[in-house]
């Protein structure tokens, strides 16, 4: 693979794996934002493959591939699971799709776009002193990662639903995992075993407490549970 094709693939997995984060707070319906981070998942292990391919070292194409495989695979898998679980008690007891949708987030559509850019734009100008040590494709691309890691924060704490809130965990994960690719072309792949393991349980778990929150207390909505403590 040339140079040249090689940057131009890099910045277009790259651009997807970015704007499927920025879809994310812009979709409401929980089933939509799982397809997107599926799509995500694709993209970050296109990153990853590149590098790999690009670097001759088929070690990083297998992270890569598997990355594919748990990412856009398995994790979407049990989250789908665990929805199509809140869609049937939906069903069973006759109550309103406001479970399979983000209603009310704490922040609008609107405000959450404008949030993304400035967020993007603070990841470009924190990395940029890094980028300046070492110009290369990757390192160029290096604010992309930590934008996903800011706006997969942002997620986290503005949203309601408790299977958001998993995307918005699992956003930041991918996050730091493409910025360990773009900065260090890629981590041994014991450690990103490791780190995929654990989020797999992570996921694991927080599915059966969704499942269990909503068999107890009939929602998922986290400030419902609140207002139940209080």
């Amino acid at each position: 693979m040339s140079s040249g094709l090689y940057t131009q693939f890099l910045d277009v997995a790259c651009g997807a794996f970015l704007l499927a984060a920025v879809v994310v707070l812009w979709r409401r319906e929980i089933a939509a934002i799982v397809r997107v981070f599926a799509l995500q998942g694709v993209a970050l292990a296109a990153v990853a493959v590149l590098l790999g391919a690009h670097e001759q070292r088929w070690d990083l194409v297998g992270v890569g591939i598997g990355i594919g495989l748990l990412r856009a695979g398995v994790l979407p898998y049990l989250m789908r699971r665990a929805l199509a679980a809140l869609t049937a008690d939906r069903q069973r007891y006759g109550t309103d799709g406001a479970e399979t949708r983000e209603t009310q987030p704490l922040v609008n559509v609107a405000a959450s776009l404008l949030t993304a850019s400035l967020l993007t734009l603070l990841a470009y100008v924190v990395s940029r002193p890094l980028t300046e040590l070492d110009p290369t494709p990757a390192t160029r691309a290096l604010p992309v990662g930590l934008a996903v890691v800011l706006i997969g924060f942002f997620v986290l704490v503005t949203r309601r639903r408790a299977l958001a809130q998993v995307v918005g965990f699992l956003l930041l994960d991918n996050g730091i995992t493409a910025t360990a690719f773009l900065a260090a072309s890629g981590v041994p792949l014991i450690v990103e075993l490791g780190v995929s393991f654990d989020v797999l349980l992570a996921v694991l778990v927080l599915q059966i407490l969704t499942t269990r929150m909503r068999e107890a207390f009939g929602t998922t909505d986290i400030d419902d549970l609140r207002e139940l403590h209080d």
